[in-house]
């Protein structure tokens, strides 16, 4: 109770953290265009003539401190139907530019790159961000809390680059019916940033203190309309696709199965900013595959969402509580079933109400014995102070003709599952305190008492200073079927600091401490884990980084545990294991072709035994059309008996074709020791018109050791966007 109090204090003291935007000085005027604008990366079109401009960059990296060197100039333009934007990046250096491929959304910091982050609804939270880097590959995305970007939202846009020999040019043309916008309102959120590797320089338009990324929302300026931007009229997007595949599975040489299925995805926009998404008979198997790690974990692992159906206002869903607590997780609707049916409003109501409101039906899967099961999510946000805002969700999934299990060789279920939460998002005017409260409950049939969590953070970052204090308690019997919640039954604190010192050096642009700790107790308040890290960081004015750091570690095993989880022997429940810890991390400059990166690990392990790790990513570009990675992880364990001595690889080679910014081949494979298991990829994305493809996808496990195939299949799929 003590804690709760403590949260709420946190919650009512955030009420002196508020004051004017920061940036409103900077104003960019976007008029109606005088003349056509034809997207061909030339800035001669008349009706580029007579638009004002956006220039005086300031830098951000490597310091905050002044004008940026390298020039660059943004001018923005308008039509009944779509929004139009150029930008003029002169070059500062001789010599080509620094990319990694066409692929579209591509690793922001390897790239020279020009990026729009725009606040259509003048919230200073949420947004779209539009882009490209200096060989034409696109970035899109949505933006949420205030300076993330979402790269998995997709949509219909056209832009082209054109080289010169001192410069290059971005130009885009971005339709009102792609995003989402308040009705009626005439001043919108804007910033432009610019990232150049020959001179290692970030810059913005409007100032962006450097601990913050360009994509902070509380650093925008000011786009200023000549009247309301055009209502985007019937706005309406049909989404169909066909698909057809063959799969066998080797292992029990069973005959061919064949895939015939088609669906449909359509957008209908309620308001300029509410949309209604629908889905039938969705399939998602041009989705990139996960990539695998090693699980040396007690606890399971998170893999983000890929799907696109879910991503569009993804975050007032899946970003209530926090990475290790979240009540809702899409990943859990579809696992192994069929999607039949979905629905899904999302938006904004007005300038400080969000709402989201989902609903998906499952398949009986009839072999395992799981029936059909529907899932239905309502979120609920208000926008209070600046930029904070308090949030409600309630999460319920039903299972349908549900009848009690007495088999366990089947997969277990419940008749129902329900959470509520509410949880309250601090996020100052200036960005420099952020935190969090949160309370959730879950409702499972016969299951009363000890089934809540409250958790909460405070944090402060300014340029030398980075200090967070977090806590968490969640119940023993708290139940998230639909959520990602891996542990039950604890009570964790969690502080944090770290401080930045800059030199006046050549080579070093600042180094500094970072002190970690938490320690974690059952409910009756005894320690069950602790761990105390501490690390110097070497950042050098190329960009690379140079980390050292030391951990000593305490655990208390809750349920019996395999330190390999490979051989199938466990250490017993109630053990206590200590160990001390080193490591070394380093990432080398991204302006060089060829990268490289590695971590490691040595110190000791459970029952007194000891561990090395090294983990290792290669990367080679023949910019920009090819890029080939290779990444590694190897463990050697020692233990006393049972175990001995375990080593276990995990290699992951992957080759990136991108013949045009259109036309991308991948090949990804994976060798995972631990899981016995080689897993080949390959991917065909052939981008035909803006947002509609057509994908060739051919898959392959193989057990490693004799080499021989587990499973194949050969999926082929056609979508096409289209707009009524």
């Amino acid at each position: 109770m003590r804690i709760i109090l403590l949260s709420f204090i946190f919650c009512l003291s955030s009420l002196f953290l508020f004051a004017q935007k920061k940036n409103d000085a900077y104003k960019l005027a976007i008029r109606k265009a005088s003349a056509p604008i034809e997207i061909d990366g030339s800035i001669d079109d008349a009706g580029w003539q007579d638009t004002d401009v956006a220039t005086n960059f300031f830098m951000v990296l490597p310091m905050d401190t002044s004008f940026a060197k390298v020039r660059t100039d943004v001018h923005m333009t308008y039509d009944d139907k779509n929004l139009y934007l150029i930008a003029v990046c002169y070059h500062a250096l001789p010599g080509p530019y620094y990319v990694e491929s066409l692929r579209r959304d591509f690793a922001f910091g390897k790239n020279d790159n020009f990026l729009l982050f725009m606040d259509p609804f003048d919230d200073q939270t949420n947004g779209f961000s539009f882009g490209s880097n200096a060989a034409g590959a696109q970035w899109d995305g949505t933006m949420y809390e205030g300076g993330k970007v979402d790269l998995s939202w997709d949509n219909k846009w056209t832009s082209v680059v054109r080289n010169y020999e001192d410069k290059w040019i971005f130009e885009a043309a971005i339709p009102f019916k792609s995003i989402r916008y308040k009705k009626g309102i005439t001043q919108w959120g804007i910033n432009f940033s610019r990232l150049d590797l020959k001179t290692t320089e970030k810059s913005s338009w409007a100032p962006v203190p450097r601990q913050f990324p360009t994509a902070s929302l509380a650093y925008t300026g000011i786009l200023d309309w000549d009247q309301p931007p055009p209502e985007a009229g019937a706005n309406i997007s049909v989404i169909p696709y066909v698909l057809g595949g063959v799969s066998k599975d080797y292992a029990t040489d069973a005959p061919n199965e064949y895939r015939r299925d088609a669906g449909v995805d359509a957008k209908i926009a309620v308001t300029s900013s509410l949309n209604l998404d629908l889905t039938v008979n969705p399939d998602f198997s041009q989705v990139d595959v996960d990539r695998q790690v090693t699980n040396l974990d007690r606890f399971e692992l998170f893999f983000p969402e890929r799907r696109q159906f879910f991503l569009e206002n993804g975050d007032l869903f899946t970003n209530f509580g926090y990475a290790s607590i979240r009540p809702f997780f899409s990943r859990r609707i579809g696992l192994g079933v069929p999607i039949h049916f979905g629905a899904r409003l999302s938006g904004k109501l007005n300038k400080d109400w969000r709402l989201g409101v989902m609903d998906m039906q499952t398949g009986k899967v009839g072999d395992i014995g799981l029936p059909a099961q529907n899932f239905a999510v309502v979120a609920l946000q208000r926008r209070v102070f600046a930029r904070s805002n308090i949030g409600i969700l309630m999460v319920n999934k039903e299972s349908l003709n549900y009848t009690s299990r007495t088999d366990s060789t089947k997969p277990n279920y419940t008749s129902y599952n329900r959470n509520i939460g509410l949880e309250y998002n601090l996020a100052s005017s200036n960005n420099l305190w952020t935190g969090k409260a949160l309370l959730l409950k879950s409702f499972s049939p016969g299951i009363d008492g000890n089934d809540f969590v409250h958790a909460a953070n405070l944090q402060y970052s300014s340029r030398k200073w980075l200090i967070n204090w977090q806590h968490e308690y969640v119940g023993r019997n708290y139940n998230a079927e639909v959520g990602y919640v891996p542990r039950q039954g604890y009570i964790k604190v969690n502080p944090q600091i770290s401080y930045l010192f800059f030199p006046k050096s050549k080579h070093i642009l600042s180094h500094g401490p970072q002190l970690m700790a938490f320690q974690i107790y059952n409910e009756s308040f005894k320690k069950t884990d602790f761990q105390a890290y501490l690390a110097y960081i070497f950042t050098f004015r190329s960009q690379s980084k140079l980390t050292g750091w030391v951990a000593n570690d305490y655990q208390k095993l809750l349920v019996p545990f395999d330190p390999t989880r490979f051989t199938g022997d466990t250490l017993a429940r109630g053990t206590q294991h200590r160990w001390k810890s080193f490591g070394v991390d380093y990432i080398s400059k991204p302006q060089s072709v060829f990268t490289y990166a590695f971590s490691s690990r040595y110190g000791g392990y459970y029952a007194n035994g000891s561990r090395l790790n090294i983990t290792s990513e290669l990367g080679y570009r023949f910019q920009p059309y090819v890029s080939i990675t290779l990444s590694s992880s190897y463990n050697y364990i020692s233990l006393p008996e049972p175990w001995k001595q375990t080593t276990f690889w995990l290699l992951g080679p992957r080759l990136d074709v991108t013949m045009t910014n259109t036309l991308f081949f991948t090949a990804f494979v994976q060798y995972n020791e631990q899981l016995k298991n080689v897993n080949l990829n390959t991917r065909l994305q052939w981008r035909y018109k803006p947002a509609s493809d057509l994908f060739i996808v051919y898959t392959d496990n193989y057990l490693p050791a004799p080499l021989s195939v587990k499973n194949r299949a050969l999926v082929i799929k056609l979508t096409y966007w289209w707009n009524i």
